[in-house]
């Protein structure tokens, strides 16, 4: 029970900073976190939790919030920005993975505490890190493009919800099974990889039905740069 309700918390925390990023920065603010929470939500998923009863790993919350983020700039500076965010993740992505790996083969000094816990967090198999670099870079062009075709659609401000839980929705399932393809295809019999695959699904599903509120306060917010919005 401890996990679960730390779990909301964490959530809310998680979501509460997204909207504060903004607030104070703006645009800048949203590339920020995308930089931010690229490399947070690839630490966070070394750990494993039980919340009711099923094995998952960290990481969910701050991964739904890229898509927030892209979502947002979608909605307010135009696809063009949004790709150019995805982009800039990718590129956070890579460069922390390759410095880390790199890091990580300095020979330690004898008394040194840390390289054991650093090859924990980044010394992470080869397989897994080319399944998190392809189904972000798949799944967040393809949130980009489904954002911007259901909007032809939905385009009132009040239908933002449709918007952004249709494109993050759809897109999450493809980043889903990609990522489980790649790091998880053959190393687990396809009963236990289907589980892996539905409850991570699952999971993202709940967090972005739970983020569409703080999208729609982020929405409201004004800022000198919102003169750049976008009709695309």
């Amino acid at each position: 029970m401890f996990n679960i309700g730390w779990g909301v918390l964490f959530m809310l925390v998680n979501f509460t900073f997204f909207l504060i990023c903004y607030r104070l920065f703006g645009k800048k603010g949203l590339y920020a976190w995308i930089g931010v929470a690229t490399i947070i939500a690839n630490i966070q998923v070394v750990k494993t939790i039980e919340m009711f009863g099923i094995v998952m790993t960290l990481g969910n919350t701050m991964y739904v919030s890229l898509y927030l983020t892209s979502d947002l700039l979608n909605e307010k500076y135009g696809r063009a920005e949004a790709k150019k965010a995805v982009w800039f993740g990718f590129f956070t992505l890579i460069m922390t993975t390759i410095i880390m790996q790199m890091a990580l083969v300095f020979q330690p000094q004898e008394t040194d505490i840390a390289q054991s816990s650093l090859e924990t967090i980044f010394g992470l198999m080869p397989r897994l890190a080319l399944g998190s670099l392809t189904a972000y870079f798949i799944s967040q062009f393809l949130d980009v493009r489904l954002y911007a075709w259901i909007r032809r659609f939905y385009p009132k401000p009040h239908q933002l919800w449709i918007r952004n839980n249709g494109s993050t929705m759809a897109s999450s399932f493809v980043d889903t099974l990609v990522f489980c393809t790649i790091a998880f295809a053959g190393e687990y019999s396809l009963r236990v990889w289907l589980e892996i695959l539905f409850t991570t699904y699952v999971i993202k599903f709940i967090l972005t039905a739970a983020g569409t509120p703080f999208l729609y306060i982020a929405r409201n917010f004004q800022h000198k740069d919102d003169k750049e919005m976008s009709t695309e």
